[in-house]
């Protein structure tokens, strides 16, 4: 199965789905069974799922350590992974560990213990991402929480589960406008 074949049928295939287990470190997913959907996973050759989604929402996660590692013994092609599911878990912080996967479209993050705005900075990176859930966390207080998250992510369709409009985007702006200061270019110096 050429690289193309495997983008077009691993999209519809169910999600690795380890939701509900009660796991509260990455590696303990190895020796976890995932939980079984209407339609059987389908694995390759070396028993690794061909899924291009991750389901560990509704756990007691509190950092993603070893999750690149932990991918690859899972997916037969991790860096394809297309949604990954976090909410309801502990996590304090976005790992970097999330910016690693390019072909990230959906992320679900909501329900966890995320505290600082500007953690959404690092998701900038994910040029395919088009939805995002952070609804739950402490960050949801701040001011400006939505502009925010809209103008840092300006890609985004979905956001907390409702869709990004026009309006959305242009209410975005003018708060960018009114609330963050551009960088200043910095003037390099001749030193003769």
């Amino acid at each position: 199965m050429n690289k193309r074949d495997y983008m077009n049928t691993s999209v519809q295939e169910p999600p690795l789905d380890y939701s509900f287990r009660s796991i509260h470190i990455i590696q303990d997913l190895v020796n976890e069974e995932p939980r079984t959907g209407l339609r059987p996973l389908k694995r390759s050759k070396s028993g690794k799922s061909l899924t291009q989604s991750l389901w560990l929402n509704n756990n007691v996660l509190n950092d993603l350590r070893d999750f690149n590692q932990v991918a690859s013994q899972l997916l037969e092609h991790p860096e394809n992974l297309a949604w990954i599911d976090l909410s309801f878990n502990d996590l304090t912080s976005i790992d970097p560990v999330l910016t690693t996967f390019f072909n990230l479209s959906v992320l679900y993050l909501h329900g966890n213990s995320i505290q600082h705005l500007g953690e959404v900075n690092k998701l900038a990176v994910l040029p395919r991402l088009r939805s995002l859930t952070l609804h739950g966390n402490p960050m949801e207080e701040e001011k400006g929480y939505r502009q925010y998250v809209l103008c840092t992510l300006p890609h985004i369709t979905t956001f907390d589960f409702s869709g990004v409009t026009k309006a959305d985007r242009t209410t975005a702006e003018v708060w960018k406008r009114m609330n963050i200061k551009p960088k200043k270019a910095r003037i390099k110096q001749n030193t003769l």
